[in-house]
This record gives C-alpha cells, structure tokens and sequence, in this order.
C-alpha cells in the first residue's frame, strides 16, 4: 500500500504536530544542505517554531552575511521598482547627471542601478520610436492607395476623353478641339468686354 496524501492543514494535536515539525524541519534543512552543495549555492534557513525558538541554518560560515545580502538586494528592488515607477525619462537624466558629478558618493550598487536604469529608458525609448515609425508607415500606406486610387480615376476620364473623341472622328465630323476651344474663349471674353462697356 503507498503512502496516502497528506492534506495540507494545521494539525490539531499539539504532540503529532511537534513531532511533525521536527521531522519536516530536518528534512528542510537537509535539503537546503543539498542545495547548496550540489548547485553550489549560498543557503540559508530561519525557522521559528510556535514556542518562538531559533532554528537556523547558512552553507556559509556567517548566516548574518547571507541575511545583509538578502536586505541589501531587497532594498535595490524596491528602489529600482520605485525609479520605474515614477521617474521620467528627464528626472532619470537629471539624477544620473547629479549623481556623476559627484562620484566618490556612488558605490557600485548605485552604478548597477543607474546602468539598469538607463537600460529600461533605452528600452522604453526605442519602443516609442518603433511605434512612431510604424505609425508613419500605416499613414504613407493609406496616402499611396488614395494617390493610386485617384491616378486610377484619372487614367479613366482620359480614356473616356479619348474615346469620345474618337467617335467624334468616326462620325466624320472633322472638328478640332482646340480651335473649338479657343473660338469659345475668344467668345467669352468679347461678351465679357461687351459687359464691361454697358
């Protein structure tokens, strides 16, 4: 018969659940034990139980060491997530211009976030120039098929122009176009000035 599947609970009996967090608190740390020699990695393992006492473990020399690393890195996430956050693009180049100005106050946490913060503008800029260029793209695309379209309505009444002209001259009637237009012009300006008289 297997092992059946625990449900994961708070025990009610005080003694199963001590002898509990005995047997899984020793696996934890063996575990972590593992993990730090076989992926070669610093671990470390805090555990209160319910009375308050201290169990602990660190694969290195110092457990305080791995817990100032872990602060240390929390406390650059929260600053990096506060930066992203908030500061512009402007506010992110006036603090990198405040900040290089005095360098003996940058350590080199500070450059690291000041490159990573560089890094997301970058990104964020690069993105809004594609954005903007893919924009333009759409806008030249509707212009050429309105210009092909007009080109098209055009290239039709020149057709229908040449082909009434075309009849005209089968019919046999030899007239000529252009001195038919400036005989109606000449016309039109003899009436006019006739106006201009009266």
């Amino acid at each position: 018969m297997g092992r059946r599947k625990v449900a994961i609970k708070r025990i009610e009996d005080k003694s199963s659940r001590q002898v509990t967090f005995s047997k899984r608190r020793n696996g934890l740390i063996k575990k972590a034990k593992e993990l730090s020699v076989l992926c070669d990695v610093d671990v470390a393992v805090v555990v209160f139980s319910s009375s308050g006492k201290l169990y602990d473990f660190s694969s290195t020399n110092s457990l305080t060491g791995v817990l100032q690393r872990y602060n240390s890195h929390v406390e650059t996430e929260e600053k990096q997530s506060n930066y992203a956050r908030y500061m512009t693009i402007g506010e992110l180049v006036q603090t990198l211009e405040s900040d290089i100005e005095e360098p003996d106050q940058l350590s080199v946490t500070d450059l690291v976030h000041l490159e990573q913060q560089i890094g997301s503008a970058l990104l964020e800029t690069r993105s809004r120039k594609n954005c903007l260029l893919m924009e333009s793209i759409a806008h030249l695309h509707e212009k050429e098929k309105m210009l092909e379209e007009e080109k098209r309505h055009l290239e039709e009444q020149i057709s229908g122009i040449k082909k009434d002209s075309e009849e005209v001259n089968e019919m046999g009637v030899g007239v000529d176009f252009t001195s038919l237009a400036t005989s109606v012009v000449g016309t039109q300006q003899q009436a006019a000035a006739t106006l201009n008289l009266l």
